[in-house]
């Protein structure tokens, strides 16, 4: 860090960090936070005199190796707002010794000529061309790719879908050459082309993006300055330190951290992505969030009153998480908080945890829990003024129990659930941090996704849970078994919510070439797959892509729930997935009668129905039917 940020005044008027903290405010979710675009940071830094910002970027090595190793052809650098498209150009541009205020030059086309004698044109932003810009940069894209140039070549960033439309509109509608190669490479599902490097940045793993983009928040060098603050010392509690030494989990080994990389991950398999500009609006947020500041976020002169004002608690990190210290309007307006709500932490609770945040004071049976797991925690958890409220609506005080009282403690444990999310043990069975989410089986989800990926069965747990969940689908009915998949039908109609006519008795699990159900890591998504042979032969697979969600309603169906009290849309999906598994059987059926293989040579039909034992274990029993003449 430069001898400017460390020589700032440690004066009260003046804490030592203010300049750092007003610099990382801007990147908070401020109605307008220009700094979180590249083109304005660098006059930023040097208004604040802090160091950058940095994040690691993988990507950028990758694309610097292709520029120096001669490869003829051009670069795409593709994503989605937010993901560094520019940021990355202008560290090319940096790396190939291009000239700093070069680039910083309004003109949005930019050459330089590299030391092999080839000429590299930037385009740092495709929306920014004029259409006679636009169509001569896909002209030099066009001949630098299908072998028309080898002397200039283009590094273009644009939007995924910026980019297939100006190459749909660049022929005036005729099939452009390179459209479907490079959709076929967003899609994951086309090999790269040698002359075409594509980067697209929106495929960076959200787990390993937030980790990068807290840390990079969190462990900056200016908070050094900190250190000795008059704000943070004697007693007093400064929410914006308080909030950083939570973030970096030195005392608990990063468990918020781990949690949110959890949030990330389930959101991105349920096909959420969420930019590196958001990441960071988060990080920023989670830190200086109070709703008592400007716009929401803290600088340090607002820290000494917040502090008389005794409101510390109300800059909580984990309701900042969600968005707690904005107005609604601004925490829907961003996608990291609208993707981070939707897991209903602070609405979604269990029986147990409420008991313990209503009652812990007072039972003895939990007094020992809300010691450790609220009392320990005085700065967010057992403050003096949330065992007040609790005691007021515990003793039925006139007016605690009605609507401004109970509003106010209803509030309160909503956000002690938001903070027991972050805070409670894994290896704690009596309160588990999964039952505070709309997705409580997301900790099976995550360990089955890290099982397949090395190869591995699923925990028996979750796939005893699939198998019932799967047959309590099928036939309506509340089937105990996980040893078996029923493929049942009500006799035609393939939604009827009661099916008890066995179409197939499959195994619950496949021996290699047999029938049966196997779970498989997909190739091309990375998601879970269920694999249901129903006949052998390549054409007797039925696959079912598990996302989160349909992970979900299937787990919850087994354990109770109706389908469509949880999700209709993931009903259909798998009542859609039940029709094409009765389809697949039907047309094995067919083929076996066209080689001469009847059911029945003595003008008798067996149909098998599932009927179900007192402890709720199915098994079909055949009945022989006369077809009549």
């Amino acid at each position: 860090m430069n001898d400017s940020v460390t020589s700032i005044s440690h004066s009260s008027t003046n804490p030592p960090s203010s300049s750092w903290v007003r610099f990382l405010r801007s990147y908070g979710p401020t109605p307008n936070n220009v700094s979180l675009f590249d083109e304005y940071v660098s006059a930023a830094l040097a208004k604040a005199k802090v160091a950058p910002i940095r994040l690691n970027s993988p990507q950028l090595n990758n694309i610097l190796e292709r520029v120096n190793s001669g490869a003829l052809g051009s670069i795409l650098i593709a994503g989605t707002a937010g993901d560094g498209k520019t940021y990355h150009c202008r560290s090319l541009w940096s790396e190939l010794r291009g000239d700093d205020r070069e680039w910083s030059d309004p003109e949005p086309i930019k050459k330089l000529p590299l030391d092999d004698g080839r000429i590299a044109i930037f385009v740092k932003d495709l929306s920014e061309l004029s259409d006679e810009q636009g169509d001569e940069t896909l002209g030099l894209l066009e001949r630098s790719v299908l072998g028309e140039e080898d002397k200039e070549f283009l590094i273009l960033a644009a939007n995924h879908g910026q980019i297939l439309e100006r190459l749909r509109s660049y022929h005036q509608g005729s099939s452009h050459p390179m459209r479907k190669l490079i959709q076929d490479s967003f899609l994951q599902s086309g090999s790269q082309h040698e002359r075409l490097a594509v980067f697209d940045l929106s495929k960076t793993a959200h787990r390993h993006s937030l980790e990068e983009s807290l840390d990079a928040v969190a462990r900056h060098p200016a908070w050094s300055n900190c250190s000795g603050c008059s704000l943070d010392l004697d007693g007093r509690v400064c929410p914006i330190s308080e909030n950083r030494r939570r973030l970096l989990g030195e005392n608990d080994g990063r468990r918020m951290s781990k949690r949110l990389g959890d949030l990330v991950e389930i959101a991105r398999h349920n096909g959420a992505h969420l930019p590196v500009r958001d990441l960071l609006a988060l990080a920023a947020n989670m830190i200086l969030g109070h709703p008592a500041a400007r716009e929401g976020l803290m600088s340090c002169s607002d820290v000494s009153k917040i502090q008389q004002a005794g409101t510390v608690e109300n800059g909580c990190i984990y309701g900042n998480v969600f968005g707690a210290n904005l107005p609604r309007r601004r925490t829907l307006s961003r996608p990291v908080f609208r993707v981070l709500t939707a897991f209903g932490i602070g609405e979604e609770t269990s029986n147990t945890i409420d008991g313990l945040l209503v009652y812990g004071t007072d039972d003895n049976k939990l007094s020992d829990a809300f010691a450790r797991f609220v009392s320990s925690d005085p700065v967010y958890g057992a403050t003096q003024s949330y065992l007040a409220v609790q005691r007021r609506y515990l003793e039925g005080e006139e007016g605690a129990r009605l609507d401004e009282g109970a509003t106010d403690f209803l509030k309160r444990i909503e956000s002690q659930r938001q903070r027991m999310f972050f805070t409670l043990p894994e290896t704690e069975p009596n309160f588990r941090f999964w039952d505070l989410t709309a997705f409580r089986f997301a900790g099976d989800y995550l360990e089955s996704i890290a099982a397949l990926a090395q190869r591995k069965a699923i925990p028996e747990p979750a796939r005893a849970r699939l198998v019932r969940g799967l047959n309590r689908i099928m036939s309506g009915l509340l089937l105990e078994n996980t040893d078996k998949i029923f493929v049942a039908s009500s006799g035609g109609f393939t939604h009827s919510k009661i099916s008890v006519l066995c179409d197939s008795e499959l195994p619950a699990r496949r021996a290699t070439g047999g029938l049966g159900m196997a779970i498989k890591s997909d190739e091309i998504s990375g998601l879970p797959r269920i694999d249901i042979t129903v006949a052998f032969g390549a054409s007797g697979e039925v696959s079912l892509l598990l996302s989160p969600i349909r992970f979900e309603f299937l787990c919850r169906v087994a354990e109770g729930a109706l389908p469509a009290s949880f999700s209709n849309e993931c009903l259909e999906d798998l009542m859609a997935f039940k029709a094409r598994l009765l389809r697949q059987a039907e047309l094995s059926r067919s083929a076996l009668e066209q080689d001469g293989e009847p059911f029945s040579d003595d003008g008798t039909l067996s149909l098998n129905f599932i009927e179900i034992e007192h402890n709720g274990h199915g098994f079909s029993r055949p009945i022989a039917v006369r077809v009549g003449v």
